[in-house]
């Protein structure tokens, strides 16, 4: 008679391939070499709640290698994980159905080719570009580690989840799993598992015409504790193993596991049971092999269900069960912490915590946003302690770093720190922040505009996800001077413009740099990216222009014309407004109505009611001028066919600021000349 776990592991296996065939379309090989891990961990190892599938302590899972989420929807609906809405409320239905599993990659499905966060309850990340899962999977584990050296108390140990994540042999391959695995290993990161899944082929075919080093011995340089599985289907071994990471102290864990893809199919370890169905014979002749009714599709023997509520089910109840008796003895004696904990779950922020933002005096010499951003993060970290991050490397030039007394530095002999030092690391220091952000801190990360390219890959996911990592970009412009083009950021911003769901600001003075941080900090589903600048900007006399509090709407009238109705339209964003404004200044000298339209966040003025984007660019004034140092890439939609855009159409180039401006025509000279030009020629039409 087979055994409950033999028949657990091939029961995943048909739901697998079961779910790939009905799709037409899929990965079925890994789903099926990996299930008795998989298996292991989540019924014997995993404290996780399918009860309460959000519950704060809970161990984290995250399938790195995305092209087998089958196998992640096989669990989860074996396990009978329940639904959460945005709300974090648990609902009474099942996060995944049996319907939803025949509805693999099918419009509306709970059950999509790759796990996407938000959409299906028990996915802890979205994962699918090969690398993230196992990146963002250290974030999480800082992120444990922090909360345990912020909220534990002699006798209340509320904190001591551990990570696991599921790789395959592409995310080894990506650059940015050695940049997290080397981060983590010096971080000494014991409550992180990778389980390497070396099955040894991807799309192209066998490993050996591409990755033939020793990982084992990669990672033990990393300073990771290494252990190896011979074969991905003795459950004593992975038991072992498993074990073994648990009774590590000092040391992250990869756990090497050797893998037939596909096993037991008639496609055993090639690259058509990676990424194809096996085809109705195939799947049939596997089912046999198997001890799988062949003509069954979807089959779950009787049982099976009550199986997983007595091993993950009970055991993850139990364990949360006694975690909220914990909490609620904790709450009568350190009541402050309690809130701390339940704002966090909830992403809510401290009762008052805007009364921390200062407010800066009219200045003509004004400060560089960086500088203004850095007093802002500084004021609103020490009213929100949940708040923490760093950089990749430039702290001193991003302004980043946390002085108040007891921020400290998180590393390996104090978790309490809020500044990260993620090092040489954009790619890393942006995953390792969704991680973060996953585990319901407020993570921040920073660098420099041009080098945003190397993080886009996990700002994309930050907004796919929909959570509030914020990251911060200095040096915004050819401002950069000296440095050059490669340092020198043109289609940076039209590129985090194009991102859906990422709210990108670039403020004019130092008190939009207030009001941005007033809107970012109490964001709760979506990220932001703060481009700020190196050099100084004049702080505008508010008594005369517009309120900051504009910035909350994406865009508002800073200077307008003395009878309110402009000629000409004056946009523009970051060191630009003050060049408008002295171009504004010239115009209004000479006769010409002006408007000058500070526009910090082009998302959230696209949101705003149509009655108030036309207050603001009224559709009969189509005489419009945008300034920016950046590409032009999308301010047509602004200034339409009847206006004009001041950018850059080229790289920059390496000289001191004042020459770059003259050369690529920001001056108020220039601008003013393309305004006059553009008012002559609506004239001419009107005639």
């Amino acid at each position: 008679m087979i055994d409950l776990d033999t028949l657990s592991v091939n029961t995943i296996r048909g739901l697998c391939m079961d779910a790939v065939q009905k799709a037409r379309s899929g990965h079925p090989g890994t789903p099926m070499g990996m299930a008795p891990v998989a298996y292991t961990l989540w019924q014997k190892f995993l404290r996780f709640d399918p009860a309460d599938p959000i519950w704060p302590n809970r161990d984290r899972f995250v399938l790195s290698e995305g092209h087998a989420s089958a196998l992640l929807w096989s669990l989860l609906y074996l396990s009978g994980v329940r639904a959460v809405d945005p709300d974090y409320e648990v609902l009474g239905r099942p996060a995944v159905t049996l319907d939803d599993l025949k509805s693999f990659r099918q419009l509306d499905s709970r059950c999509p080719g790759h796990p996407e966060y938000r959409w299906t309850s028990g996915v802890e990340a979205t994962t699918g570009p090969l690398g993230q899962g196992v990146a963002t999977s250290v974030g999480m584990a800082i992120a444990g580690q922090w909360l345990a050296a912020r909220f534990n108390r002699d006798d209340f140990t509320l904190f001591d989840f551990d990570v696991y994540a599921l790789a395959g042999d592409g995310c080894m391959m990506e650059g940015i799993s050695s940049e997290t695995a080397s981060l983590a290993g010096h971080l000494k990161l014991s409550n992180l598992c990778w389980i390497y899944d070396s099955n040894r082929v991807t799309i192209e075919g066998h490993t050996d015409i591409t990755f033939t080093e020793d990982v084992a011995a990669r990672f033990l340089a990393y300073g990771w504790n290494v252990t190896t599985v011979a074969d991905a289907n003795d459950l004593d071994q992975v038991n072992r193993a498993l074990h073994t990471f648990r009774a590590e102290t000092t040391r992250p864990t990869l756990i090497l596991v050797h893998s037939h893809i596909g096993y037991g199919s008639p496609v055993e370890d090639s690259p058509k049971a990676h990424g194809a169905p096996l085809g109705p014979e195939g799947v049939k002749a596997t089912k046999r092999f198997l001890g799988i009714p062949p003509d069954a599709d979807f089959h779950v023997p009787d049982g099976l269900h009550d199986w997983f509520a007595r091993g993950i089910g009970a055991r993850g109840a139990e364990s949360r069960t006694d975690w909220e008796k914990t909490f609620e003895a904790y709450r009568g004696l350190h009541p402050g912490l309690a809130d701390e904990l339940e704002r966090i779950q909830r992403r809510e922020l401290p009762e008052g915590w805007e009364n921390v933002l200062p407010a800066f005096p009219a200045d003509p010499k004004g400060l560089a946003s960086r500088d203004s951003s850095g007093q802002v993060l500084e004021a609103i970290a020490q009213a929100v302690p949940w708040i923490l991050g760093g950089s990749a490397d430039l702290t001193p030039s991003t302004r980043t770093r946390l002085a108040f007394d007891g921020a400290g530095d998180f590393q390996p002999d104090d978790r309490s720190g809020r500044n990260l030092h993620l090092g040489v690391r954009e790619h890393a220091s942006a995953a390792v922040a969704n991680g973060m952000a996953l585990t319901k801190l407020r993570p921040y990360w920073s660098g420099f505009l041009i080098f945003s390219d190397y993080a886009k890959a996990a700002i994309r996911l930050s907004a796919l996800m929909e959570i509030p990592t914020v990251h911060i970009f200095t040096h915004d412009s050819i401002g950069v001077g000296e440095d050059g083009p490669t340092h020198q950021p043109v289609e940076q911003l039209a590129g985090l413009r194009s991102t859906p769901g990422l709210l990108v600001f670039r403020p004019a003075d130092a008190n939009e740099v207030v009001e941005m941080w007033r809107v970012v900090a109490a964001l709760r589903h979506e990220p932001a990216a703060l481009v700020l600048s190196r050099q100084a900007l004049p702080t505008f006399d508010r008594s005369r222009l517009g309120e900051a509090g504009g910035v909350a709407r994406g865009a508002y009238i800073l200077a307008d014309a003395p009878s309110g109705e402009p000629e000409v339209i004056l946009l523009a964003t970051g060191s630009e407004v003050s060049l408008a404004m002295a171009a504004y200044e010239e115009l209004t000298a000479d006769g010409i109505a002006c408007r000058v339209v500070s526009m910090p966040c082009w998302e959230l003025f696209d949101r705003q009611p149509q009655d108030y984007r036309d207050d603001v660019l009224p559709p009969a004034v189509p005489t419009r001028v945008a300034v920016e140092e950046a590409s032009t890439l999308g301010w047509d939609r602004y200034v339409g066919d009847r206006g004009a855009v001041v950018g850059m159409h080229t790289f920059g180039a390496s000289a001191p600021l004042k020459q770059l401006l003259r050369r690529f025509g920001f001056t108020p000279e220039r601008v003013s000349q393309v305004a006059r030009e553009l008012v002559a020629h609506g004239k001419e039409r009107a005639t």
